[in-house]
């Protein structure tokens, strides 16, 4: 496929995942994140079909900056993977850290608008842009000590309508993918380093892989141009709901 493919959060899990299959499938991959070494490894790995950018997606700045700075054989993006996201603490609402909330929000919401917004004139200009926003069930559903990060996936559920809805004007296709649990290093983040408690949230069950949800993006991408995967909501077998997943112990 001839499509020059920007992703956001590409260091690790669904991103790197989604930059190895879509450059196999002959994407040429614009893989971005915060941790350069782990960028250095995808860049030697796939050689010239990869241009790595080392940026924060909270830093507006950064973002203008590293988008602008993009080669010439890689400046014709039409098609942007709002990857990048994080999950921050999981307390009561009266016991949650600000630092955490501001973490989420600005991640997982403004990130994705900036990153957006410096795109978009790329995107309309090639004539078949495409964005897939990859959210989350917690934009769908509140579970308990959720608060915040469902609130911020509950923002990207509407932001990802709104974009359907302003650019289909100019001809773009838009759509989320909505994972439930996929074994990454995302309950590490969430809490914070502790790998013993981040490995039980995927024990007794067989959790979504992060090649998983590569295939279905590949999937959206790969559709006809008249169709459009507009929002696309998967977990595992195992898993009926936030709060309620089937576990052989």
């Amino acid at each position: 496929m001839d499509r020059i493919v920007f992703i956001t959060g590409a260091t690790s899990g669904i991103g790197r995942a989604t930059a190895l299959l879509l450059a196999e499938k002959g994407c040429r991959i614009i893989a971005c994140g915060r941790r350069e070494e782990r960028l250095a490894e995808l860049k030697e790995k796939l050689g010239d079909q990869v241009h790595t950018l080392t940026f924060d997606v909270r830093d507006r700045k950064a973002v203008e900056a590293a988008v602008a700075a993009i080669p010439d054989r890689f400046t014709a993006v039409d098609t942007l993977i709002n990857n990048a996201g994080n999950a921050h603490g999981l307390d009561p609402i009266q016991d949650g850290d600000p630092d955490d909330w501001d973490a989420m929000i600005d991640i997982n919401v403004k990130g994705l608008l900036y990153v957006t917004r410096a795109l978009l004139p790329s995107l309309i200009a090639s004539g078949r842009g495409h964005i897939l926003n990859i959210g989350s069930t917690a934009g769908k559903e509140v579970y308990p000590r959720g608060n915040v990060y469902c609130a911020s996936k509950h923002a990207v559920d509407a932001l990802n309508q709104a974009l359907r809805i302003d650019l289909n004007a100019e001809g773009l296709r838009v759509g989320a993918i909505n994972p439930g649990l996929v074994e990454t290093e995302f309950s590490k983040v969430r809490f914070k380093g502790d790998e013993a408690r981040a490995e039980t949230v995927y024990q007794g069950y067989e959790p979504l892989r992060a090649g998983d949800i590569a295939e279905l993006i590949w999937f959206a991408l790969s559709r006809p141009a008249h169709v459009n995967i507009a929002d696309l909501v998967v977990m595992p077998t195992a898993q009926a709901s936030s709060t309620q997943v089937r576990k052989e112990l």
